[in-house]
């Protein structure tokens, strides 16, 4: 049980915890081309494209639509389901340190996340840090997306935690200023070793 004098500790996911890039997987199908990757990215599998797995949009529906407009590119869309396990190589060890003192410390911990509901499963059986977390909001569950205020409203609803008792981290500027607005403690991550030095500012006892 967390001692209810504790912040509570929320993290997102992709990005702090989990070394999430499309670039590993399609360096590999580009050979190497980095210009080729960036093209693709920016205008074939776009961010926004993304984004909408995440809100909650079918896969395979979003793959065919795109393979519609761009056949050319029919195998390297189809790749972002197939291969997608190969755009996550592995945790950002420096925050998983970070979440285990952390549990070590009984702080009670949550997380919001960004994230398809298709691959999350995929994700869940990669990295077994997540079984740390007493939630995780899964904006592809519920069909809202960070920075929109109503996932952190839900989270509040779900769990009872209220934004002035909780540690909020997320490497999205735009996440972070949503949920600083809501009265979280928001910290943005550029880094393992920045996120320590923030954490040892609010928790010196746990961080120095």
């Amino acid at each position: 049980m967390a001692d209810p004098e504790q912040p509570v500790v929320v993290f997102d996911l992709g990005g702090v915890l989990i070394d999430w890039n499309p670039r590993y997987l399609y360096r590999k199908i580009f050979d190497g081309d980095e210009d080729k990757v960036t093209w693709f990215l920016e205008n074939i599998a776009t961010p926004d494209w993304n984004l909408s797995f995440d809100a909650g949009r079918p896969m395979a529906e979003g793959i065919a639509e795109l393979t519609e407009k761009h056949p050319d590119y029919a195998e390297a869309i189809a790749a972002w389901w197939d291969r997608w396990s190969e755009t996550v190589p592995g945790p950002i060890h420096g925050s998983v340190q970070i979440l285990d003192a952390l549990k070590r410390g009984g702080f009670e911990l949550h997380a919001i996340t960004n994230f398809s509901s298709e691959t999350f499963p995929i994700a869940r059986q990669l990295f077994g840090f997540l079984k740390t977390f007493q939630t995780i909001t899964v904006s592809g569950e519920i069909g809202l997306i960070k920075p929109d205020r109503r996932i952190f409203d839900h989270f509040s609803e779900q769990t009872g935690v209220q934004p002035n008792q909780a540690i909020f981290i997320d490497d999205s500027p735009a996440n972070i200023a949503s949920a600083a607005k809501l009265g979280f403690d928001a910290i943005h991550f550029t880094s393992p070793k920045d996120l320590r030095a923030e954490m040892a500012k609010r928790l010196p006892d746990t961080f120095y």
